[in-house]
């Protein structure tokens, strides 16, 4: 137990504070360990896998794990780190996308040890009295001190009474739970320490806050982020891990393997200072490995290094078709590659099409299917058509 806790102790950035958890380790009660997130996209990618694998060691300890996810919270939006006003989301909306979250996160948590709760549960049931009563613990100069409510304020940019809730909303979360530890992204080190605070206001014991380090995007500048289209997601194919895997900016690779497998720093320190094309090939088979089936990498790589020599891979998907002659733009309507001939048509104008490796530029192009052809739409999507 003591070696895992080092293990957590070592990863985190901020701890509030190391005394306070070490005191509640030792105390040897199950503790309540909470992580929030918000629903606003329903996909989790390797970077929220920093935090999840953190609290898996806290469930292999004996702990209770809490994922919170926010669908009332997410009506407002987490303004962290946002230069401007969050469009709002309904509570249909956020409930919608936090359906997947669940079976995303038991991909790193036990299923059966886990608890997941929607805080609308508690919140929703909150009348006006109840919520002035919650913004009475709270002064604005504290609430201004967050640096991003600051600087919008500053700068003159807009700045919603709801938004200056989200902290407080957020912090509420601990103390319906009364939670012991709450773990997050130093992105939200002033919401987990709002909390802290709210709990000793209701004459709670404060939770311990840690903070722990943000997966930068492949473009090696931004966090990891669906918004940003930066990220490896947990439910992404073996194959789309695999190509992104080596999208990966050399310079923060490391990272990569430090925050999202569980390779020790010795072994990580061999593999950098090999050949890096390989580095990133062992990175994408560790990832393959923690989330689908690793009986598959070979195959995978296999056809990932055939498409980028420019050659057509040897195992790929194929549809039966009645036609003999069929245009173009229905054809890729046929295999799924296009919604609309709409559609269809700005993809062959994008010189994105190519029939058994020939780019298609005529929209009009009548495709003669004799005994097969190979549909291709840019570098990595295949359907082979049979008749």
């Amino acid at each position: 137990m003591n070696n895992e806790l080092e293990k957590i102790k070592k990863k985190a950035v901020q701890i509030f504070s190391e005394e306070d958890l070490e005191r509640k380790i030792k105390s040897k009660k199950k503790l309540t360990i909470k992580l929030g997130a918000d629903p606003s996209r329903p996909d989790l990618h390797i970077g929220h896998s920093v935090v999840l694998k953190v609290l898996k060691s806290f469930q292999e300890m004996g702990h209770e794990i809490i994922f919170v996810v926010g669908d009332f919270t997410g009506m407002i939006g987490d303004p962290s780190g946002k230069n401007k006003t969050r469009p709002a989301l309904t509570f249909e909306e956020t409930r919608k996308s936090a359906q997947t979250y669940f079976e995303q996160a038991t991909k790193i948590l036990d299923k059966n040890k886990t608890k997941i709760v929607f805080n609308s549960e508690w919140l929703s049931k909150m009348n006006f009295e109840d919520v002035i009563k919650l913004t009475s613990k709270y002064t604005v100069a504290r609430i201004m001190e967050r640096d991003d409510f600051k600087k919008r304020f500053e700068n003159n940019l807009p700045l919603s009474m709801h938004e200056l809730l989200y902290p407080l909303m957020q912090g509420y979360d601990s103390v319906h739970l009364k939670a012991d530890i709450e773990i997050g992204g130093t992105d939200q080190t002033f919401n987990l320490l709002v909390g802290r605070e709210l709990q000793k206001d209701y004459n709670q014991e404060s939770q311990v806050v840690m903070t722990f380090p943000l997966l930068v995007g492949l473009d090696g500048k931004e966090k990891m982020s669906k918004s940003l289209d930066n990220y490896i997601g947990l439910t992404d194919t073996p194959f789309e891990k695999f190509e992104k895997s080596m999208k990966i900016p050399d310079n923060v690779l490391k990272q990569y393997f430090e925050l999202a497998t569980d390779l020790p720093s010795n072994k990580i320190n061999e593999i950098m200072n090999g050949d890096i094309r390989k580095a990133h090939i062992i990175f994408a088979k560790e990832i393959i490995k923690m989330y689908d089936d690793i009986n598959e990498f070979e195959e995978i790589k296999e056809k990932y290094m055939q498409i980028a020599k420019g050659e057509i891979p040897d195992k790929i998907d194929q549809i039966k078709i009645s036609e003999s002659n069929i245009n173009i733009c229905n054809l890729l309507l046929k295999v799924g590659f296009a919604n609309s001939k709409s559609e269809a048509k700005r993809m062959i104008l994008g010189n994105g099409v190519k029939i058994d490796g020939e780019t298609i530029k005529d929209i009009n192009k009548i495709i003669k299917i004799d005994n097969e052809v190979v549909v291709q739409f840019g570098k990595n999507r295949f359907k082979k058509v049979v008749k």
